[in-house]
């Protein structure tokens, strides 16, 4: 399955485009905040190839698909058609749950984009300090400085980036939220901080702080924009909103950062800061170890987004993180114990598995190794908990720290050199290899090699006209007719122009080239998910058949022009009932196919899937056989 199929099967499976309020990715995740968890078929998610596994936590409902997230994401947005307005106006009661878990889905969402540009500005930073120490480069050289730059920008700026995903999560301007960020860095207000200079504002005084490479401020500062915002907006006419607006937000942000905001963000990063120091200070080996070997229960339930602030502020306020040292045994433990499992299971598929999995956790990405093996497995997670708080106090005693985000990895070394990092390899090492023997030793219950199965053709679509054999029809589940949603021409799904349809991953069932715009219910039960764009919904009969009815191909991009949708999710239907109506023609002069796949997307659940042996089809004719 290659990642468009996988893209649309997953979007179908979580509920269709209208029950997507919000998606973002990480590492290895697909991040859905979703309108109604009540629509999503997890078992069925489970079950597609290239889905590790599902977790719903933090207020969002995550897709663990390893190492290709990206390439699926941006399939994934050819699909959703996310109106910022819209989802501000349609929050479900989905995004009104815990505050810890509404706080670790605003972190996420915020911190995210910039994982990949702090983990890249790090490694530089590393490489240079591995190179200035050893005098393979001069820091006052040219060539330095603008190394440096790359690697220094992002913190320097933070403020501004932060500002871009913050405005973003809360629904506010964009460029007033960066503009805003602009000021605190702004060389002047800069320059107040670092000359000591007593400032104030029409009288009040102002409070200088130093905003460069701070992370609370700012979200502060646009959260509370964000309320201001939506309370002044709809009383500034439409007419010269974008102008005014924007004025207003500015001139009273600005100062009010500087006044209140900023200084307790910083009072707030610092007293933060502090906290975690003194835990470390009091038993750097306990505290180190006991947070290595929560680390990865920490990531099965997506709560190691809570700490990425935290691990953002000590190296902000304290030039490195200890606690984002921490983490790396816990990876490499997992790395350790998959080893053991590719060593000494004798089961194939595990096999297979595991050396995919060993090679994603020495790069940083244990997702796989998890949920695919030591957590099944059981035994093998244990002993890398036990590993990981072992290589974690070796980690703390050396008192190694990073000096950037960045998942922890062979590659990402670099981020952790300076004082104590030889006690970090040393401390990664032995958790690996404690976990491979641990894991090798006590063993685990290898999975009893399965025997293939013969396929059962009968599965596949076949014309009506085959009647099944007594014994068959013995054991088959209810018949079950799906008629035509509309008038037309019959072709079979393998001609249709589309591969994501015509491969049958989708499902199986035939396509309509139809003769009118008004689709119609070919069933009697339920609207399970439909399209904001209106081209397709996913039906669900009272007997148990899932069907997708998708009219057009690529019609998704019309975005609703074209289309009036007549019913809505969880609506009741009968056979007949209108669902959509369309312009063929205009659909048709925009330059997009108008043929109608019509699919049983849960085809495993019959023996046999027969379509009528006719060219054409009238609305409210039997379409489809199901037994």
């Amino acid at each position: 399955m290659n990642n468009q199929e996988l893209a649309e099967k997953i979007l179908i499976k979580v509920g269709g485009d209208s029950n997507v309020a919000e998606l973002v990715h990480c590492a290895t995740r697909l991040r859905f905040t979703l309108n109604n968890k009540s629509n999503v078929d997890i078992a069925g998610l489970e079950q597609l190839d290239g889905v590790i596994t599902t977790v719903q936590s933090g207020g969002q409902f995550q897709v663990v698909v390893g190492n290709k997230v990206a390439e699926i994401y941006r399939e994934l947005e050819k699909f959703i058609s996310q109106d910022d307005s819209a989802q501000a106006q349609n929050k479900s009661s989905d995004a009104k749950g815990p505050l810890i878990g509404r706080l670790i889905d605003v972190i996420s969402s915020i911190f995210t984009p910039l994982l990949g540009a702090m983990a890249a500005s790090g490694i530089i930073k590393g490489l240079l300090a591995i190179a200035f120490a050893n005098g393979w480069l001069d820091k006052k050289e040219s060539s330095a400085v603008i190394l440096q730059s790359a690697s220094d920008s992002l913190f320097y700026f933070l403020p501004m980036l932060l500002a871009i995903t913050a405005a973003r999560k809360f629904k506010t301007d964009v460029f007033v939220s960066v503009t805003l960020a602009g000021a605190l860095v702004y060389p002047d207000i800069v320059a107040f901080f670092s000359n000591h200079s007593e400032v104030s504002f029409f009288g009040l005084p102002v409070m200088m702080m130093k905003y460069t490479g701070t992370v609370l401020p700012i979200i502060l500062a646009v959260y509370v924009m964000s309320l201001l915002d939506r309370l002044i907006k709809n009383y500034i006419h439409e007419t010269v909103r974008n102008v005014i607006l924007p004025f207003i937000l500015l001139l009273v942000m600005v100062p009010l950062t500087l006044l209140t905001i900023g200084p307790v963000g910083v009072f707030a990063s610092e007293a933060v800061a502090s906290v975690f120091v003194k835990i470390f200070s009091f038993n750097p080996i306990i505290a180190s170890a006991l947070f290595a070997a929560g680390w990865q229960v920490f990531v099965i339930f997506g709560m190691h987004w809570a700490f990425t602030p935290v691990i953002i502020n000590e190296i902000s306020v304290l030039g490195k993180s200890t606690l984002k040292a921490a983490t790396v045994p816990a990876v490499f433990a997992q790395a350790g114990a998959v080893l053991a499992v590719l060593l000494k299971t004798k089961n194939k598929k595990l096999k297979t598995l595991a050396s995919g999995a060993f090679v994603s956790s020495i790069f940083g990405i244990t997702e796989p190794a998890v949920y695919g093996i030591t957590l099944k497995l059981k035994k093998p997670f244990i002993c890398a908990v036990v590993a990981s708080a072992v290589g974690g106090g070796i980690v703390g005693y050396s008192g190694s720290g990073a000096i950037s985000l960045g998942i922890p990895s062979l590659v990402t070394l670099p981020i952790f050199y300076g004082d104590g990092f030889i006690g970090l390899l040393i401390g990664i090492s032995v958790s690996f290899v404690l976990s491979a023997v641990l894991t090798y030793l006590v063993g685990f219950e290898d999975p009893i090699e399965e025997a293939p199965t013969p396929v059962n053709k009968e599965v596949e679509l076949q014309p009506i006209g085959n009647v099944p054999s007594p014994a068959r029809a013995m054991n088959a589940i209810t018949a079950e007719q799906i008629w035509a949603p509309v008038s037309g021409k019959v072709i079979p799904l393998e001609k249709v122009n589309d591969n994501v349809f015509s491969s049958g991953v989708v499902g199986s069932g035939v396509a309509i080239e139809p003769l009118c715009g008004h689709i119609v219910s070919p069933i009697n039960g339920t609207v399970v998910s439909t399209f904001a764009s209106g081209h397709a919904m996913h039906l669900l009969s009272d007997s148990g058949a899932e069907v997708l009815i998708h009219i057009g191909l690529d019609t998704i991009k019309l975005k609703g022009q074209f289309f009036k949708m007549r019913v809505s999710e969880g609506q009741r239907v009968t056979q007949g009932e209108l669902l959509v109506e369309c312009d063929l023609e205009e659909i048709r002069h925009a330059g997009y196919d108008t043929v109608i796949p019509v699919i049983v997307t849960n085809p495993e659940r019959y023996q046999s899937i027969k379509h009528q042996q006719t060219e054409r089809t009238e609305s409210g004719a039997v379409l489809l056989s199901l037994s």
